[in-house]
């Protein structure tokens, strides 16, 4: 990692939630940005929540990506308490499949807001983060330009792909 303190705070409310978070993790490792990862729990740990949420500018945190399941409060609650930027992973639950994490994330009131992404989709939550940073670091706005430029090519080559052996053949290797 280049930097010395973590820039972005990857928080979530149990850590079963761990295994979607871990690919906002793994897009902060690729772009060589320190990440603190931590379990807060809105419900079981609230006073650490608000400690976290309060102090996290002042260590040098600029951006949240905090995930929840079902009732999923913890990015809202965090965003409600922190000057910084909040990015809300909602997590997929077992009985209505994240809908309601969704809903409980996107649905916040007028000037508490939570950058939102696809339930589970931790991965675009840590593209986010990285893009927030690099809107002040011209070396990450770089990367995240090559970042893009590769995924045009690994569509680039598909389609080559998909001319040369047809539609058929195609599917047989998807």
């Amino acid at each position: 990692m280049s930097q010395t303190k973590p820039v972005v705070g990857i928080i979530m409310g149990s850590d079963s939630d761990l295994p979607t978070m871990s690919s906002a993790i793994a897009v902060c490792e690729e772009f060589e940005i320190e990440c603190e990862v931590a379990i807060v729990s809105a419900h079981r740990t609230p006073e650490r929540m608000v400690h976290y949420a309060q102090t996290a500018h002042q260590r040098g945190i600029k951006v949240i990506i905090a995930g929840a399941g079902g009732a999923a409060h913890l990015p809202g609650m965090v965003a409600s308490l922190t000057p910084l930027p909040v990015i809300g992973v909602p997590v997929a639950t077992k009985n209505l499949q994240g809908v309601d994490s969704l809903y409980s994330i996107v649905q916040m009131p007028a000037g508490i807001p939570v950058a939102t992404v696809a339930i589970g989709n931790a991965k675009n939550a840590g593209l986010l983060a990285i893009q927030i940073l690099a809107t002040s670091d011209p070396e990450l706005l770089t990367k995240v330009q090559q970042y893009r430029q590769s995924l045009t090519e690994m569509v680039m080559e598909k389609q080559a792909k998909l001319e040369e052996v047809g539609y058929q053949d195609y599917l047989k290797i998807l």
